[in-house]
């Protein structure tokens, strides 16, 4: 059974979408009755993510996705319309109404959470066992507590591929479930082994204190991959969390201290620098970037120093930023990661590195003057190009000038100098961008079709009057009223007459018209095609004539496909309103 309308819409009532989405994105620039702010779904430096309080919807004008307060939940927090609904009922103080089918996946989700807890355990208890020499011996060559082993959870997969396959067949769980939670994998003869196998096993515990997945560090040098990480799975995706958040969000240091492995994470919790997280098996992500923003303003990188973590470092600036937050980087010389330098110079000699790193506009202008032969006039011209384009891309002026005159006493030419030619490239990237964004809205003007190939429409001028025709509706539902017996085996585009179909619906049973409530349930490409085309304008003061209008040419556009009697009968109806004009 689906989640009772009802129920949705007082959902959707209780969010305010403003509200929800300012826990994601800054908005700060206003257009109209429009809010604006940094599109969260793709990467970008001018707003055209617009939020319409009105009708409680979202809509990017870059991606093109969009939809109401539900479908911006799906889309950020990765999850499925119920599970949506359940995230802002619980925001709202609403009591889930439940079902045969939410009870069952409910409780299959927690049987794999229940699966997961248990394995860690098992992973844990292994460490006392012959299977765990291999990782004792790994912690102690990497000096880790007992404390810290027992707070981090952390355990060892035997050189075994069955043991916990057989350990949790003979808990009462089945190997489509092990598979499932990515503990396990199918073989190429039809049987199920171990995923992880002599390995230093981290588990990977969310911010609700579940165990969603585990990381696994290689024990030897059997060509296997250093880490190896849980896939995707119902209860996990590795672009939406991050390794030790459920620690280091209780910090009280007003930082996130961003690291490259677990073991660093590790080593910089024991040495007392509690905010540490990292990513999981892949890079950095705009989901991850928006996750630490709901905890703390300010991130510190601390990747490698080798040639393979500046530029690591280089691509997290541009994902960090964006997301909002105050970002630094740690320029760690004589050791290769944190671990190395604390264990070099101690906690409090990576405290002063901390204290004084580097506010990443200082780093990336380091890191260009790096590859470059400051000896040479060829050398510094090439510097100074770099570094110009660098802090054109700033918006603070203040911060320009003052990065501005840096470069130039690196380079050796005067302040006023490097100063023109840095607003020149500010003026030059002001001129692009303006003229990309005209490029955009006239692409968006002139492209009357939905962006999604799927939902192309057969009949173009048919399917933009019943556009129309949903837009004033929406508008107005009183005009619900004034529809001339239209239906929606009249429309073209299968889609446009289901909404119809649903606001008729409706109106009927005097139910809440609103495009939040009409945009629930719809598919992600739906929702965004919905959106979409509700942004055009209607003037309400001849919305009747409007209406008529679009009906008129919704059916003309179909007259292919009536008979001689619908063609008949459209004309009297065209006869009748012509007589009533005059």
């Amino acid at each position: 059974m689906a989640i009772p309308e009802r129920f949705i819409e007082e959902v959707i009532a209780r969010n305010d979408i403003v509200e929800v989405v300012s826990e994601y994105v800054h908005l700060t620039k206003r257009s109209g009755a429009n809010q604006f702010g940094l599109c969260p779904f793709h990467s970008e430096k001018t707003p055209s993510f617009s939020v319409t309080p009105d009708k409680q919807i979202y809509h990017c004008f870059g991606c093109g996705k969009g939809g109401n307060v539900i479908g911006f939940i799906m889309e950020i927090e990765n999850l499925s319309f119920r599970d949506a609904v359940e995230f802002l009922a619980r925001r709202a103080h609403m009591e889930m109404p439940e079902d045969g089918e939410d009870r069952q996946i409910r409780d299959h989700r927690a049987r794999i959470f229940e699966l997961n807890r248990q394995a860690a355990r098992w992973f844990y208890e292994n460490l006392s066992k012959p299977g765990g020499a291999a990782a004792v011996e790994y912690i102690r060559k990497r000096a880790l507590t007992k404390k810290t082993v027992i707070g981090f959870g952390l355990g060892a997969a035997p050189d075994d591929w069955y043991a916990l396959t057989n350990e949790m067949r003979s808990r009462g769980y089945s190997d489509a479930e092990l598979i499932e939670a990515g503990l396990a994998k199918k073989g190429r003869n039809g049987g199920v082994y171990d995923v992880f196998r002599n390995r230093l096993v981290f588990p990977v515990i969310d911010v609700r204190g579940n165990v969603v997945a585990f990381s696994g560090r290689i024990l030897s040098d059997d060509g296997g991959p250093k880490y190896l990480n849980t896939p995707d799975t119902p209860v996990y995706s590795k672009s939406r969390n991050l390794f030790a958040l459920n620690l280091a969000k209780r910090s009280k240091r007003d930082m996130f201290i961003l690291a490259e492995g677990n073991v660093d994470v590790v080593m910089l919790h024991q040495a007392g620098f509690d905010c540490a997280v990292a990513s999981l098996g892949t890079a950095l992500t705009a989901e991850q970037a928006r996750l630490m923003k709901n905890y703390k303003e300010k991130v510190v990188i601390a990747y490698d120093s080798d040639g393979a973590g500046m530029k690591a470092a280089q691509r997290a600036i541009g994902i960090l930023e964006p997301a909002g937050l105050q970002v630094r980087v740690l320029r760690m010389e004589g050791a290769k990661d944190p671990d190395e330098f604390i264990k070099a110079r101690g906690p409090d000699a990576f405290q002063a590195l901390l204290d004084r790193s580097a506010n990443h506009v200082e780093y990336r202008i380091l890191a260009a003057k790096a590859k470059y032969d400051m000896d040479t006039d060829d050398g510094r011209l090439g510097f100074l190009r770099e570094a110009v384009e660098l802090l054109a891309e700033n918006p603070n002026r203040v911060e320009r000038e003052l990065y501005t005159a840096r470069v130039a006493s690196m380079v050796g030419v005067t302040k006023d100098a490097a100063g023109i030619e840095v607003e020149k490239a500010v003026k030059k990237r002001a001129f692009s961008e303006k003229r990309q964004r005209d490029r955009q809205t006239m692409r968006l003007d002139a492209n009357l079709q939905p962006r999604d190939r799927k939902s192309r429409y057969d009949n173009l001028a048919s399917a933009r009057a019943e556009e129309g025709v949903i837009r004033l509706l929406l508008a107005d539902p009183e005009l619900t009223r004034f529809t001339d017996g239209l239906t929606s085996a009249e429309f073209s585009a299968p889609f446009l007459g289901r909404l119809y179909d649903k606001i008729i619906r409706k109106a009927e049973n005097h139910e809440t018209i609103s495009p939040a409530i009409i945009a629930a349930g719809l598919e992600p490409g739906e929702a965004a095609q919905f959106t979409e085309f509700l942004r055009e304008p209607e003037e309400l003061s001849t919305a009747r004539q409007a209406l008529s209008n679009y009906i008129d040419k919704i059916r003309e556009s179909g007259m292919e496909k009536k008979t001689d009697q619908d063609l008949a009968a459209l004309f009297e109806r065209k006869k009748q309103k012509m007589g009533h004009g005059g």
